[in-house]
């Protein structure tokens, strides 16, 4: 398989800056199945700027050229303004940019209940990402290091953003700050 895609990659930053380092390197640039196109710590700084003006950076800045966001998941990652709104732009279809496909990829820092159906804990995933899980636009995977593995996810996202059939969910209000707790609920 030879297809190669521009990626986003949603992370929280302070908790899984290591995973997001060694998933570009690998898959970037060792392996060249993906281009790049994600935000760097300090890029945007939210102090100084509205909500609104932080999404149009995020979209037209990062993600306008991306075609496929992968939001990597470890313990704390659904709590994250961020991600949530790095997702939310992503699915969204504008007249500059056309949505992303989207998956989701549990780290191994994820703290993985034992015997559980989905392997992993439904409100524990950042909610933009389950509702697009539950709809079928999103997929959601364990780590893998495995190239050809990670490119099928890739491709296969890219897949199903293309497809009238499946519609990404994108109706929750967006964070205004990050959470807190062990879990989000409805």
């Amino acid at each position: 398989m030879n297809n190669r895609h521009r990626v986003f990659v949603s992370y929280y930053h302070d908790e899984d800056q290591y995973y997001r380092d060694w998933f570009e390197r690998m898959f970037s640039d060792i392996h060249d199945i993906m281009v790049s196109e994600s935000v760097e710590i300090g890029d945007i700084d939210d102090t100084r700027l509205s909500t609104d003006r932080v999404f149009q950076i995020i979209r037209e800045n990062y993600l306008q050229d991306s075609t496929v966001t992968v939001v990597l998941i470890g313990a704390h990652t659904w709590q994250r303004k961020y991600v949530d709104w790095e997702i939310g732009s992503s699915i969204r279809q504008t007249k500059a940019s056309s949505r992303s496909g989207l998956l989701g990829i549990l780290l191994p820092t994820y703290p993985r209940p034992p015997d559980y159906p989905n392997n992993y804990y439904i409100h524990t995933i950042p909610p933009r990402l389950h509702d697009n899980i539950e709809c079928g636009y999103a997929k959601i995977y364990n780590w893998s290091e495995n190239p050809r593995t990670v490119q099928s996810w890739i491709h296969d996202a890219f897949q199903r953003r293309r497809s009238t059939e499946i519609l990404p969910v994108n109706s929750r209000d967006s964070f205004k700050n990050n959470r807190s707790g062990e879990r989000w609920s409805k």
